[in-house]
C-alpha cells in the first residue's frame, strides 16, 4: 500500500518487537536509543505503562531528568501501587536535589514491597 493511503508499515506486532528491541537497548547501556523506539510505541498506545515506565528508565539512564519525572508520575497516576515506580521515581528526585520529594517515595516504595535495597533507602531509622 502506498504511504499516501496512510499506511506506515506500522502493526501491533512491530509495536512489540520495538518494544523488545528498546529492552535489549536498554540493557546494553544505549538508552537515547530505547527512547527513539519507545517514543513510536507510546504514540501507538499512550495508555501501555509497561512501554512508559521503560521510557522513564531510559529517560533515566540518559540523564534526562526531568522527561524521566514525567514518564514515572503518568506511570504512577495509573499504578500508584507500583513500588519500583516510587523508588526509580524517588531515585529521579534524588538526582535532582530533591531529597523530601525523594524521601517520601522511597518510603513509599518501602512500605508498598518491603525490599532490602527499598528499605534501605527509606532510612526508617533516622
Amino acid at each position: 500500500m502506498p504511504e499516501a493511503s496512510g499506511f506506515t508499515g506500522r502493526t501491533p506486532e512491530t509495536h512489540v518487537i520495538d518494544f523488545r528491541a528498546a529492552e535489549q537497548l536498554l540493557a546494553a547501556r544505549d538508552p537515547r536509543g530505547a527512547v527513539k523506539l519507545l517514543d513510536r510505541v507510546i504514540a501507538a498506545h499512550p495508555e501501555n505503562t509497561a512501554a512508559r515506565l521503560l521510557r522513564a528508565r531510559a529517560f533515566f539512564a540518559a540523564a534526562q531528568l526531568r522527561p524521566a519525572e514525567l514518564e514515572f508520575t503518568i506511570v504512577l497516576e495509573r499504578e500508584p501501587d507500583n513500588a519500583f515506580a516510587h523508588f526509580a521515581l524517588a531515585r529521579t528526585y534524588e538526582r535532582s536535589g530533591r531529597s523530601d520529594q525523594a524521601l517520601r517515595h522511597f518510603r513509599l516504595a518501602a512500605a508498598l514491597d518491603p525490599q532490602p535495597e527499598y528499605l534501605a533507602a527509606a532510612r526508617f531509622d533516622s
